[in-house]
């Protein structure tokens, strides 16, 4: 089959290439899925270097995310059968033409999703709603500010805070993007390469918004400081900006507001009865059509490249997913 692989961590995917690896047979209480699609997400993008905190031994292949079709089933399941058409997640290996992975880590593909959809499905949203329900406890009729809106992770928090009950006021550096994330359900929408922090506060009335979901950091953390509420909860998802940003304790002191850091799949590792129940809310909802991704394009997995250099120039809205 072929694989996405990362033989060497090098920048400018230098050690990263399609290889053939051997078909993979199941093990007891794994299901093989032949992939129809697989999510790209940001950590993909930092693992070829490297950068990311998973680091698995080399060579390995890449991939958290996908959706297909199970062709063989090992010793001992049987939640799943041939034919069945699955979606969920593995740290690693999803892009490729195949996959074995524990049937724990499989869900049945929701009717009202595509497999495109389903592969960028599982993460995004887990982590919009690990955010805004469990860390954020977001409530009906606060103000929610989504900085990163246009990406993936920002579009299912644009979702989940309307799903919610909130007032959401979203964020990107383009204008284009916006109006994509405007239609999917943003109140307001901010270009912040005006700055956001007094716009933010005038929609308020002054008060600063509820709840921020960060997962840019930088400069765009350091002004969300400036615009966060009374009792406010500032939630850490990410760095997509590239620098870390730091902040002098007597702010949210005097200011009364909480940071918060966000691991949504982390949480579940640590307590996986609650992990079970954030991931069963979450595909209830899909199964619902309450939410459903945004994507962006599909692409070929043997044009994988163009694939993350448009996650790299910043051009994706929504998701981007390989297509074997």
């Amino acid at each position: 089959m072929k694989a996405l692989v990362v033989s060497e961590l090098a920048p400018d995917f230098a050690g990263t290439g399609i290889r053939d690896l051997p078909l993979p047979e199941p093990r007891a209480g794994e299901v093989r899925v032949a992939i129809r699609a697989a999510s790209l997400n940001f950590p993909d993008l930092l693992m070829t270097e490297g950068k990311y905190q998973l680091k698995p031994d080399l060579p390995f292949t890449l991939g958290m995310e996908l959706a297909g079709v199970v062709d063989a089933v090992g010793e001992g399941v049987t939640a799943f059968r041939p034919g069945d058409e699955v979606a969920g997640g593995s740290r690693i290996g999803a892009f490729a033409e195949h996959i074995a992975l524990p049937a724990a880590g499989l869900r049945k593909k929701p009717a009202a999703l595509s497999f495109a959809q389903a592969s960028a499905f599982g993460a995004a949203y887990l982590t919009a709603y690990v955010s805004l329900v469990i860390r954020g406890n977001l409530q009906p009729g606060e103000t929610l500010l989504v900085h990163g809106a246009s990406g993936g992770v920002g579009m299912a928090a644009v979702e989940v805070g309307k799903l919610l009950g909130a007032r959401v006021i979203a964020t990107s550096a383009s204008d284009e993007k916006l109006k994509t994330v405007q239609a999917r359900g943003a109140d307001h929408v901010i270009n912040v390469t005006r700055g956001f922090r007094e716009e933010v506060k005038a929609l308020t009335g002054g008060r600063g918004a509820d709840v921020i979901y960060d997962p840019v950091g930088g400069d765009v953390f350091d002004e969300s400081v400036r615009c966060i509420a009374f009792d406010g909860r500032l939630l850490i998802i990410g760095f997509t900006s590239g620098r870390i940003p730091t902040v002098s304790v007597n702010m949210p002191l005097i200011k009364g507001f909480s940071v918060v850091g966000v691991r949504a799949g982390e949480y579940g590792r640590q307590f996986p009865e609650k992990g079970r129940a954030n991931q069963d809310a979450i595909w209830k909802w899909a199964e619902e059509s309450k939410v459903k991704p945004c994507i962006h394009a599909q692409v070929p997995l043997a044009d994988w490249r163009c694939a993350f250099d448009m996650m790299r120039g910043r051009e994706i809205v929504g998701k981007v997913v390989l297509v074997p």
